[in-house]
């Protein structure tokens, strides 16, 4: 065992032998301490949080003091997500239920795997999806996500293993990915996909918080070709251990120009979604790439003003 692959695991395990809880507040504060480092993951965040905030705020002056409690509050937060994601599999049916709900959308997500025409579920890297991923699985939903390659390759399994044990199935991020997730929506099931930070290449361009990003065409891409229902998710963390989740849609994914023009549009519609979804808790929006390629780009077809 490499000592990468053994700094993580044993990490975890550490993590697994004390409370949920305990492993919640020692995380944050440690990567708490962190966001204090001038390092390039820190200007990533302090650049996603003006753009955010830049957006909503049109010609007002940002609040410099108000970037610093967001960026420390977002390594904290991401702090807490790994802590989760180290202790989820040990959690309880009981105690995992008890501990969130879904504030929005619920019946929409029902009502659309009752069809058997299986469902695309795009989702922003806040908060924490794994634990709405295990929440899904002991409701009865259980949710498929592609997860990307690692290296060493026995660190990656150390990780599918993790979200497997949570109740979530895994796909590698790869050539095979998109044909089996088709496989897997055609048979009914539901599908999770990360989709505001593009770390395969070769997505659309769009528009986030009035900056050029460009993003996965794969939640449209899927759905228009198997006629999936597609539909915008996040899972928050909230105080005391709690989660919400919230959920939107159906995006429209009707074909009308040719496959290439259905997915740009659908793709817009999407990365429009997320914004929003995003913008509720900027302090959850764990993204340490940079993802902006330019100040902003014009308004593509499907784009909300």
């Amino acid at each position: 065992m490499d000592s990468k692959t053994r700094l993580f695991t044993t990490l975890f395990r550490v993590m697994e032998r004390v409370p949920d809880r305990l492993a919640i507040r020692l995380a944050s504060a440690i990567a708490g301490l962190l966001s204090s480092r001038d390092t390039t993951a820190r200007q990533t965040v302090e650049t996603n949080v003006r753009a955010l905030l830049r957006a909503n705020a049109g010609d007002a002056p940002i609040d410099d003091a108000l970037v610093r409690r967001l960026v420390r509050r977002n390594f904290q937060t991401y702090g807490r997500y790994w802590a989760e994601g180290a202790t989820l599999a040990g959690v309880d049916g009981h105690n995992l239920a008890s501990r969130m709900v879904i504030g929005e959308g619920e019946e929409l997500l029902r009502s659309a795997l009752l069809t058997g025409n299986g469902v695309v579920l795009a989702l922003p890297h806040v908060g924490s999806w794994e634990w709405g991923g295990a929440f899904l699985a002991h409701a009865g939903m259980p949710m498929t996500a592609v997860a990307e390659r690692l290296e060493p390759e026995e660190l990656f399994q150390f990780f599918v293993e993790k979200r497997e044990a949570m109740g979530l199935g895994v796909i590698p991020l790869g050539p095979e990915a998109g044909s089996a997730l088709m496989k897997h929506l055609k048979n009914g099931g539901l599908v999770g996909l990360l989709c505001d930070r593009d770390i395969a290449g070769g997505g659309q361009e769009a528009t986030l918080f009035g900056r050029g990003v460009t993003v996965p065409k794969g939640p449209a891409t899927l759905a228009i070709r198997t006629g999936a229902t597609l539909l915008v998710g996040v899972v928050y963390s909230g105080p005391d251990g709690q989660h919400l989740a919230v959920i939107h849609g159906p995006i429209d994914t009707s074909r009308r120009d040719g496959l290439r023009a259905d997915v740009e549009r659908v793709t817009h519609e999407v990365t429009f979604e997320l914004e929003q979804l995003i913008a509720r808790a900027p302090d959850q929006w764990h993204v340490f790439q940079p993802i902006f390629t330019a100040p902003a780009i014009p308004a593509g077809p499907g784009v909300h003003p």
